[in-house]
């Protein structure tokens, strides 16, 4: 089964022709990093117009890249949840109106859940030449989704069938990057900008706290991004009233990448410490990590160090958004769910992957 599949919940335009849920033919992307960096964050409405610019000529890439027409599509997918309202509209708008012009079977996804997916795809031509994982995961399955927007532990017996065992209670760790970094004065998205800081950096310099919470799954890093603002205050003469906007300038180069190293040891040690725990009370045959974060060189170090098995990881292209992920969990959708009729689709820009008529079959 072929699937062309489209990604538009945020700032990446992103078209992908998946075969079987494990075989990758075309991914192509298109970022606004660039244009939001200026900004320091994504401005919705930006996003969007950005979209509307692209979203045909990207679909178009994605079939040329495959070698594939209209013909050799067998279904759609698209991303209706969770995202920016505005972003999720122009491709949704989109796909409902080729469903409707090629005929072809419509399935929404949660892009949440999709992210575990990308650690599905373990084929590809050989033009798209990504260093994939050898097998799929097994079930059950422990997943660490981690993104600027969500921090969460899932448990999967099967396709569709999983239990949501934490999630953050504030901040998602990728946004406490992107704050953390904005700090510093390092440039966004924060993450990438953190881990290249933490290079030069002391990650012992700081004593930074670890939040205690009553559900030993649950995430909090807002505390964990105040105290890097108080130790940065502190550490340049001024007091808690100093505006965070105007440290960067007062903050010498050892000292962002000794902060940046310190935060960045204990982000990730907070996420591994709950994915430790959850290994040892539900014995999963396989552990996956997935979403923007799941980029992180040190994640990958910390687990692989305290976890007793083998992980397999997704190529960093397939961490951040993209639509082959949106196509690999679409298959599995399609053996559980009927297709969408494509005027009844709907976005949900808040919506929890627990509640998707995929997990309630």
């Amino acid at each position: 089964m072929k699937i062309l599949a489209i990604e538009s919940s945020c700032d990446e335009t992103a078209a992908a022709v998946v075969e079987d849920g494990r075989k990758l033919h075309s991914n192509v992307i298109v970022s606004q990093i660039d244009i939001h960096a200026m900004y320091g964050g994504v401005v919705p409405e930006v996003a969007a117009r950005s979209h509307i610019e692209v979203i045909n000529p990207v679909i178009n890439q994605a079939l040329t890249d495959a070698n594939m027409a209209w013909d050799d599509i067998d279904a759609i997918a698209v991303t209706y949840a969770p995202g920016l309202i505005g972003s999720l509209l122009v491709g949704t708008l989109a796909v409902r109106t080729l469903a409707v012009i090629h005929n072809k079977p419509l399935y929404p996804i949660h892009h949440v859940e999709a992210h575990v997916y990308a650690n599905f795809i373990t084929e590809q031509v050989d033009s798209l030449s990504l260093t994939l994982p050898y097998a799929q995961p097994e079930f059950p399955m422990l997943a660490l989704i981690v993104s600027g927007g969500h921090s969460q532990l899932v448990l999967f017996r099967d396709h569709g069938d999983y239990e949501l065992l934490g999630q953050t209670q504030d901040d998602a760790v990728g946004e406490a990057f992107d704050k953390v970094a904005k700090i510093l004065g390092l440039s966004y998205p924060g993450g990438p900008s953190i881990t290249k800081a933490a290079l030069d950096g002391d990650a012992f310099k700081y004593t930074l706290p670890k939040a205690k919470l009553a559900d030993p799954y649950n995430f909090s890093f807002s505390g964990l991004k105040t105290a890097v603002l108080r130790a940065v205050q502190h550490d340049v003469g001024v007091d808690f009233t100093f505006p965070s906007h105007e440290l960067p300038a007062r903050v010498t180069d050892v000292q962002r990448a000794d902060f940046a190293a310190s935060f960045q040891r204990i982000a990730i040690e907070t996420l591994v410490d709950k994915a430790e725990r959850a290994y040892r009370d539900y014995s999963p045959k396989s552990v996956v990590i997935a979403g923007g974060v799941a980029a992180n060189q040190e994640l990958r170090r910390q687990l692989s160090e305290r976890l007793p098995l083998a992980i397999e990881y997704a190529p960093m292209q397939l961490c951040t958004d993209n639509a082959a992920m949106i196509g690999a969990l679409a298959y599995y959708y399609a053996q559980k769910v009927d297709p969408t009729d494509p005027s009844d689709l709907e976005v949900i820009p808040s919506l929890s992957m627990t509640k998707t008529a995929w997990a309630t079959a």
